[in-house]
């Protein structure tokens, strides 16, 4: 199973700015049982930082499984939310964007 730091960097590499382009949002995302990050989305740009931001604009909380699942496209979204293994908070229907912002 891959780390978190190794599901950031698959992250990093397929980010799609035009998915971006107009946004500005940050996706927090509470791994748990893993370390926690955010990603900072700004006008078809990003940051990826540790921790806990501010003000996200969505919490998304799951173990280092689901997130590897969703980033690789083992997992899809939606099912692992109605299964429990994901959960939301904030504008939830911004987390429906991850998977045009880092398509697989």
């Amino acid at each position: 199973m891959a780390t978190v730091a190794e599901i950031i960097e698959t992250m990093k590499s397929k980010f799609n700015a035009d998915a971006a382009a107009g946004m500005e949002n940050v996706f927090q995302f509470s791994i748990e049982d893993g370390d926690d990050f955010f990603v900072t989305i700004n006008g078809g740009s990003f940051d990826i930082a540790e921790g806990e931001s501010d003000d996200p604009s969505v919490t998304l909380i799951m173990d280092t499984e689901t997130l590897g699942g969703l980033m690789n496209g083992e997992v899809d979204g939606m099912q692992a939310f109605m299964m429990g293994q994901l959960k939301a908070e904030g504008d939830i229907m911004l987390a429906t964007k991850l998977s045009e912002l880092f398509p697989v």
